[in-house]
């Protein structure tokens, strides 16, 4: 924790502008906005289901193009399906 102390007879403006000169000299801020816009991890189980789902996805895609009838409609129903 950064802490100041006030010397005698110091401007108040001057306390402030010590601080802030402090604070970012010690890096604190930018940790803390690395921290902020990291994006959140997923678990291994969310990437592994993830996963699976489009390996399912992609072999009914195939599966749909190959005997021709494969198109936007046909993908919205594909999802819908494997989504229940």
């Amino acid at each position: 924790m950064i802490q100041v102390r006030k010397r005698d007879r110091e401007a108040p403006e001057s306390l402030i502008r010590r601080f802030s000169r402090r604070v970012q000299q010690s890096g604190v801020l930018q940790r803390v906005r690395k921290i902020r816009f990291r994006p959140e991890e997923k678990s291994r189980g969310k990437r592994r289901d993830e996963a699976l789902y489009k390996v399912k996805i992609r072999k009914e895609i195939t599966r749909l193009k190959k005997i021709g009838r494969f198109d936007e409609d046909a993908l919205r129903d594909i999802k819908k399906k494997l989504n229940r």
